[in-house]
């Protein structure tokens, strides 16, 4: 590596001076409350035999998504609000930006899968246990990761072999991909369209396989004949709608557009939708619409409150 920039500053909020602690203190209550929502959405499906099911499977694995990908953003950025140390090393850096931009494509196809399980579970129910069995969840699972890894590799190792020399400060909270091509003293071009092509085909083959199976399932649910089995068929999917959605808007408006076309405060407020308030509402999401998960927390409520009595 032409590495010439050890050590990066992260200039973060530094523009919101009288906000910094209150900021603080929000995005920590959050992220607590991100770890110990999917936490707890992990361990039930876990140990509750009525979420051993393809769907809960795939909901488990985007519990662990959302934990690594605001695990890798946001104890850094509290500590830029909190404090005046606003360096990192450019390999935490560089490692950094890797990990979150791998589980974020994860989590981008994983949403896909997700909807091509609620196809099938709608469009084909008398053989949903059969197509969606657990051999093809792990499959499903595992290629949306090596297919993340190997996109996002691909990128690294192309950038590992340049000069860094360029300025060390990034206006943002995190390693993002835009300011590391920055550093770089060298044409990089190629490497900035080589990162909009896997974003394009990341979020836009997601959207496309997303948007094909809910027309699909729009379709059977109108042919239901009683309008308590449209809603009930309806019902399965307005969590990961809504999820999705929330997702591929940010997501979207953040990484598919033209270089310089959004302003960089704004990218930050996308940013943070994406590795604060994403990952909290996921869990809150799918508690509150989805009757079998809420029966699960209350039988678990009744089991605790029974120890603690005795």
């Amino acid at each position: 590596m032409g590495l010439s920039v050890l050590i990066v500053v992260l200039l973060g909020f530094s523009n919101l001076h009288q906000f910094q602690k209150p900021l603080f203190f929000l995005f920590l209550v959050m992220y607590i409350l991100t770890l110990i929502g999917n936490t707890l959405v992990i361990i039930m499906i876990h140990v509750d035999h009525r979420l051993h099911t393809p769907m809960y499977y795939l909901l488990k694995n985007l519990s662990w998504l959302e934990i690594i990908i605001t695990t890798t953003v946001t104890p850094k950025m509290l500590t830029l609000l909190i404090s005046k140390e606003n360096t990192i090393s450019f390999v935490a850096c560089a490692l950094q930006g890797y990990i979150y931009f791998v589980a974020g494509s994860t989590e981008v196809l994983l949403l896909a899968a997700m909807s091509v399980d609620r196809y099938v579970a709608i469009c084909n129910p008398l053989r949903y246990t059969a197509i969606m069995n657990s051999r093809v969840c792990m499959l499903m699972v595992l290629s949306c990761w090596l297919c993340s890894f190997f996109s996002i590799s691909a990128s690294m190792v192309l950038k590992a072999g340049l000069p860094f020399c360029g300025s060390n400060v990034i206006d943002h909270f995190f390693c993002d991909s835009g300011p590391l091509l920055e550093m770089i003293c060298a044409d990089v071009r190629f490497l900035q369209a080589l990162d909009l092509a896997v974003s394009c085909f990341m979020l836009l083959s997601s959207v496309s396989v997303t948007t094909i199976s809910y027309i699909c399932i729009i379709v059977t649910v109108i042919r239901i004949p009683s309008a308590k089995g449209r809603k009930k068929a309806f019902s399965t999917c307005t969590s990961h709608i809504t999820v999705a959605s929330l997702y591929y808007g940010s997501s979207i408006f953040i990484y598919i557009k033209p270089a310089g076309s959004s302003s960089m405060e704004f990218n930050k407020i996308a940013t943070v939708f994406n590795t604060v308030v994403t990952p909290l509402l996921n869990p809150i999401i799918y508690s509150f619409r989805n009757k079998t998960v809420k029966e699960t927390l209350r039988d678990a409520l009744r089991r605790l409150q029974a120890i603690l009595q005795k």
